[in-house]
Formats: structure tokens, sequence, C-alpha cells
């Protein structure tokens, strides 16, 4: 039997009610089709990729292929290396993640428990930092990257990958959660601000790290605009090759070829996000920016 905290927000009695039967069902509907609309993209990138050529350009377009060409994906490993540009694509997310966490969960702790001179308008300052649209940096940005002799590098993405203003204020805002009597006895025994830190704010803190490091490697795995600039193609994570390589207007390559390469790296974030989703659900939940 369930308690109270377990009772569900409409009971049985609530159905006796047509209204309430007739707006429960309108919402179910919604659901459907929302669901629908969100899953007919994968799904006919998936189709399409299976296509011959002359279905894929016939009108209409037959929604599910004649035959099943499942040969368009190994023909697309002749156009892609797949190894090399994921192999690239994890060692920008590890760097990153490594860079961004260390400093900005530093920082985070130190506006949050640290007797920080005016830290509340330097939490605004970088509040304010978001409302500055990403294209306005990014010259400044590619600039200081080429005096640096950083371009081609992975320090090109680990680099500003630690000023990420909106993983500072998650993070900050998190930390204020945690009680400060546990730092004050830390103190009390003898311990250092990093030991707390590293001993304390980290462990209670999974949740939204978790969080961030999904927020951050769906980021990078996204990334086409700023790889394109900054990187080669030795260097260029997943979604910048495909951009330059497969997408590109002068590319040659099948369209069904095309879509066989983009359904393959959409099956990565895909189950990253299907198994880690509870936690980017808590993780924004517990450390959303307040008003």
């Amino acid at each position: 039997m369930k308690t109270t905290q377990e009772r569900d927000l409409m009971s049985r009695y609530d159905f006796r009610k047509p209204g309430v039967r007739a707006v429960y069902g309108i919402m179910v509907v919604c659901i459907v089709l929302i669901s629908l609309s969100m899953l007919y993209p994968f799904v006919n990138t998936f189709l399409n990729s299976l296509k011959s050529t002359k279905e894929f350009f016939a009108f209409p377009a037959p929604f599910f292929p004649s035959h099943w060409l499942w040969g368009n994906y190994k023909e697309s490993l002749t156009y892609l290396n797949v190894g090399l540009h994921f192999k690239n694509t994890l060692l920008i997310f590890a760097g990153s993640a490594l860079f961004s966490l260390t400093v900005l969960g530093l920082a985070a702790f130190g506006l949050a428990h640290l007797r920080v001179p005016f830290k509340k308008w330097v939490a605004l300052y970088f509040l304010s930092t978001l409302l500055i649209p990403s294209a306005s940096y990014l010259i400044p940005n590619f600039l200081n990257l080429k005096n640096l002799g950083l371009l081609n590098t992975y320090w090109a993405y680990w680099l500003p990958s630690g000023a990420n203003a909106f993983f500072l204020l998650l993070l900050r805002n998190f930390f204020e959660g945690i009680h400060k009597e546990l730092f004050e006895s830390a103190r009390i025994d003898g311990a250092s601000e990093l030991r707390s830190f590293l001993g304390i704010a980290v462990p209670l803190s999974a949740p939204i790290l978790v969080t961030l490091l999904l927020l951050g490697f769906s980021s990078i795995w996204n990334d086409f605009y700023w790889s394109s600039l900054v990187m080669q193609e030795d260097k260029l994570p997943i979604a910048g090759a495909i951009y330059t390589k497969i997408i590109y207007a002068g590319s040659t390559i099948n369209w069904n070829v095309r879509f066989a390469i983009l359904s393959m790296t959409l099956l990565p974030p895909l189950f990253v996000f299907l198994f880690f989703q509870k936690y980017i659900i808590s993780g924004l939940s517990v450390g959303a920016v307040k008003g």
C-alpha cells in the first residue's frame, strides 16, 4: 500500500470526473505527439542511411527503403576515419573536463565558502557574461590562441573550457547548499582549504559534477564550428570532421552514405544520455542558478 509520500498527484476519485479525464487525455496525446516529433529525425536519418541513391532522391520519397543496404555503412568508413576522430573527441573531452572542473571547482568553492572580497559582485560579473553572445568573443579567442601558438592543439579547447561562467555559477550555487558547519569542523581539526575542498565538497557534489561532465560531453561532441577554426584535419573531433569532409557543400559523397555516417555518430550521445539522464535532471535541479 502506498504511503502518503508515495501517492500520485491524482487519485482514482479524480478520474471519475469527466473534465479531469478529458484534460488528462489531452496531456497524454500532447506527450505522444511531442515524443514522435522528437524521434522522427533520428528514425528518418537511420532509414535514409539504408536507402539507395535512387530512392533517396525519389519524389515522393518512400519512408522505408525497399532494400536495406547495410553496405552504406561499410562504404562510409572509407570516407571518414571514425577511430581517429573519435579518439580526438575523447582526448578533447577528457582534458576539458579535467581543466574546467579543477579551475571552476576551486573558483566556485572560493566564491561559496571563502572570504573573497566583493564575492557577490564577482559572481554578478560572471553572471553578466552569460548575456554576451558567444559570437562576439569568437574572434578575440581565436587571436589569443594564435598569439600563444596553440592553434591545432588540444589546448585550443582546454583553455577556453576553464572560463565557462555557466558551469561556475552552477557549481557555486551547489557548494552554497553544503552546510558551512562541515567546513568549520574540518578547519578546527586542522584541515586546509584545499583538503576541505577535495575531502568534503567534491564527494558531496557528485550529482552536479556528473551533470557538468555530461553537458561538457554533449557540447564537445556536437561542436563543429570552433573545431573547424582552430583544428586541422588530424586533430578534428568527430563533429568537425563530419562538417568539413561530409556535410560541406563541395563534398561529392552520396547522401545515403552521409546519412550512414550521421547515424553512427548519433549512437554514443544517445546511449550516454539514456543511461545518465537522471543525473542531469537531479544535478540541474539542485544546482540551478538562483535569482
